[in-house]
């Protein structure tokens, strides 16, 4: 089984990327990032003529995540169990941003625990967009510990805006006082590890230097300028199952691409 991970940069404007990588790769799972779009504005039904089910926790014009399952491999629409971790964002009376949801998969033969993340940037920092990001992914262990303590089957994955180690990114030096990398952001990414889970891009990848995400400015791209921050990490239980994991980079490269490329896991049964 197939779960990805697609941080689209705006739903609308993507939405003919988006479609032909579900069309090409086809996973049975795909958790989106950065639809920028609400619930009632998103193009659900191009992606349910895939053959899509289409859960949504959309806000306008920032942040929102989707979780997509596959109807033609038999699976149900994803049903959910919790949208948000009740983290209000970094200004005064904004409420909670749109950044988590969290669904049953429910396939031919198993069912399974998705949760999918666009995790707080945290820039500039000092500050309280940093702050922010910090009490967010500690909410975000909070949840993750009481998922381990139901010891079901479970993927957490997304946009989690950090960069785990130097061989991680294309230049220390370039990233060194962004959020994305600094010691405190680190320490907590590492604590989800200490507390069991696998990173399955890392296990795989032991060496590194594996790019998720290349900036628009600069030549990112064309200069492989790139870092890893997109993630996925696995319980126990779909840890003992990881056969292979990637990185559809090819997808970056296409006209009006996401600054993103797509992370993906297979999954035996």
């Amino acid at each position: 089984m197939k779960i990805a991970t697609f941080n689209i940069n705006g739903i609308k404007a993507r939405l003919p990327r988006l479609t032909e990588w579900l069309a090409e790769t086809r996973p049975a799972v795909a958790c989106l990032q950065e639809i920028k779009s609400l619930d009632e504005t998103f193009p659900g039904k191009e992606i349910e003529a895939l053959g899509y089910h289409v859960l949504t926790h959309g806000q306008k014009a920032f942040n929102g995540v989707a979780v997509l399952t596959d109807g033609k491999a038999g699976f149900e629409p994803p049903r959910e169990v919790r949208r948000g971790l009740g983290i209000d964002g970094p200004k005064d009376g904004e409420g909670e941003q749109a950044r988590y949801l969290e669904v049953e998969a429910i396939g031919p033969s198993s069912t399974m625990r998705v949760a999918c993340l666009y995790l707080p940037n945290g820039n500039p920092r000092p500050g309280p967009k940093f702050d922010y990001k910090l009490a967010w992914m500690e909410a975000l262990r909070a949840r993750m510990a009481a998922i381990w303590a139901e010891e079901v089957p479970a993927v957490v994955l997304g946009d989690f805006n950090v960069i785990p180690e130097d061989d991680d990114v294309w230049s220390v030096k370039a990233m060194a006082n962004d959020a994305l990398m600094q010691p405190e952001s680190r320490a907590a990414y590492a604590r989800l590890l200490g507390d069991g889970w696998t990173d399955a891009l890392r296990t795989l990848n032991p060496r590194g230097g594996v790019w998720t995400y290349w900036d628009y400015q600069g030549g990112a791209w064309q200069r492989d300028h790139g870092f890893r921050i997109d993630h996925v990490l696995l319980s126990p239980e779909c840890a003992d199952r990881l056969e292979a994991v990637g990185v559809d980079r090819e997808h970056r490269g296409r006209e009006k691409a996401s600054d993103h490329a797509p992370v993906w896991v297979e999954l035996g049964t």
